[in-house]
């Protein structure tokens, strides 16, 4: 009688033995340590299909806690043991927020003793076999674990970019299982992208919120945003909240070939989220090879004014910004509260007066509150916010639209967003508002360009986009603007203002029919 058949699995020139715990490579044996062993042979069972983050996890540490930033590490020790292309990944795509799937062809082999090994077309086959020596793989775990960490620090590193490196950071994921924990994770994200933002802007320019909250709860691979966006590398994590402490995992994704370059996980106090954004941030600069000069490196993050903070307010800061972002009345009205809320609790806290700047500002061009009303209590905020905290480009923005709309001083309000820009060029707001105080001083060619800057930098904003449409139309370049508000369209058939301007253009080009229509 024969012996119960074994299985096999050949993609490339690999062979996986499930039984015997071996990856072979031409013939030759490839070292890999347990957990990248198995969690290799899972992803491989499942060919062709995503495995979720949550079942990889369960499958690999079914009797620890670990957090995403351990399975991410995994993954890259894989890819490179697999030698994956820098043009893209040969076996294992990365499917942002969601998990990962194995791409290459792979054949299922089925050994008898009583017969030569039987090639057939893959199937998922269930669970996976074979028993190992403990102490013996122990060691040699440890050993493969060293040599592995050894050569990270020593291997060769890429010749430092020539232009000016792009990321996108996706939405942090709130793990806690409360949507009432949504602000925290979503104020993670945008912190995180303003503290990347103020990086080294020369150098490193960072997607803007709008645009990177298209891809909250996102099935789409990290080659398509990319494409989408056009960025070099994406920054994804999750945090988890158990009481007065949180959990925080970040993984940094090279476009290009999907390989995590970095990952980490941070466990802190409530209080501890601003050090961690500093430890990322610098983190990241490191891996993409950005050199910070030591003025940089002493701007990075807020300044001391925010830093003070205590955890409380800085939440009441967070869920303030939560709902501003909304932008809605009952949005607006709700961040203001929050904000005051906080500026009562701690009147030295600099964000929160540039958060009340920011919803009083708005509340006058939406026709929510008389101008009269609004505009000088934005004006004051943002004044206050720069008396604690000069660099904050937020509140120079702010003030400097509060001047343009309302004191109708163009001059002193592109002083401010000058300044904003300065602060801070990866702002999008500053460069958005800035282009209508350049039309309005008759420098129709530098509002131009500075809205292209503004799209450049929030690609997915409806309202910047249709807005490139109307400078485009103060310009007189009807053409122009009529392409861009198709574009916008392209983006959001309902989206009305994109509507208005197309029928401007149509009708100062003689098109009086299109106009209409």
């Amino acid at each position: 009688m024969g012996m119960e058949a074994q299985h096999l699995y050949e993609f490339g020139p690999f062979r996986l033995d499930p039984a015997e715990r071996r990856l072979l490579r031409d013939g030759h044996p490839v070292p890999l340590p347990p957990k990248n062993f198995d969690a290799l042979l899972l992803l491989v069972e499942r060919a062709g299909h995503l495995l979720e983050k949550d079942e990889l996890v369960k499958r690999l540490w079914a009797d620890a806690i670990v957090e995403e930033a351990s399975l991410a590490k995994c993954i890259f020790t894989l890819r490179k043991a697999l030698g994956d292309s820098a043009e893209g990944n040969t076996y294992i795509e990365t499917v942002p927020r969601s998990g990962y799937r194995f791409v290459a062809p792979v054949k299922k082999i089925e050994v008898g003793t009583e017969e030569q090994p039987r090639h057939t077309e893959f199937a998922a086959a269930g669970g996976w076999r074979g028993k190992y020596a403990v102490a013996a793989i122990a060691v040699a775990s440890v050993a493969l674990g060293v040599a592995l960490v050894v050569w990270e620090w020593l291997r060769p590193r890429a010749a430092p970019p020539v232009s000016k490196v792009k990321l996108a950071v996706l939405p942090f994921a709130n793990m806690t299982g409360d949507p009432e924990q949504d602000y925290l994770s979503d104020g993670l994200t945008e912190e995180m992208i303003t503290q990347l933002a103020r990086l080294s802007p020369e150098r490193l320019a960072v997607i803007a919120r709008t645009s990177s909250m298209h891809y909250q709860a996102t099935k789409k691979t990290v080659a398509q945003i990319g494409q989408e966006l056009g960025v070099d590398y994406v920054l994804e994590g999750s945090l988890r909240r158990e009481g007065e402490r949180v959990r925080i995992s970040a993984q940094l994704i090279q476009v290009k070939d999907q390989t995590h370059v970095w990952a980490n996980n941070y466990e802190r106090d409530l209080g501890g989220l601003m050090a961690v954004q500093d430890d990322v941030a610098q983190a990241i600069a490191a891996e993409i090879r950005v050199q910070l000069t030591p003025q940089e490196l002493a701007a990075t993050g807020r300044g001391s004014s925010s830093r003070a903070a205590a955890p409380e307010v800085y939440q009441l800061y967070l869920k303030g910004r939560f709902f501003w972002n909304k932008r809605t009345p009952e949005g607006f009205a709700k961040s203001i509260e929050l904000f005051e809320e906080a500026i009562r609790k701690d009147p030295k806290f600099a964000l929160a007066y540039a958060g009340l700047a920011d919803s009083y500002v708005l509340l006058g061009p939406n026709n929510v509150r008389p101008p009269s009303e609004v505009y000088p209590k934005a004006k004051a905020a943002a004044q206050k916010a720069l008396e604690l905290e000069e660099t904050l480009a937020e509140a120079h923005t702010s003030l400097a639209f509060a001047k343009l709309l309302y004191d109708w001083a163009p001059a002193e309000a592109e002083k401010e967003f000058q300044r904003a820009i300065a602060d801070n060029p990866n702002y999008p707001t500053a460069r958005h508002w800035y282009a209508y105080t350049l039309a309005a001083l008759g420098k129709m060619d530098l509002a131009v360009a500075e809205i292209r800057r503004a799209q450049a930098l929030d690609p997915l904003s409806l309202s910047i986009s249709s807005d490139v449409g109307q400078i485009l139309l103060f310009a007189r370049r009807y053409d122009e603007a009529i392409e861009q508000c198709r574009k916008t369209l392209e983006l959001d058939p309902e989206y009305r203002p994109a509507y208005w301007y197309l029928g401007l253009s149509y009708e100062q080009k003689g098109m009086y029919d299109e106009a209409v229509g």
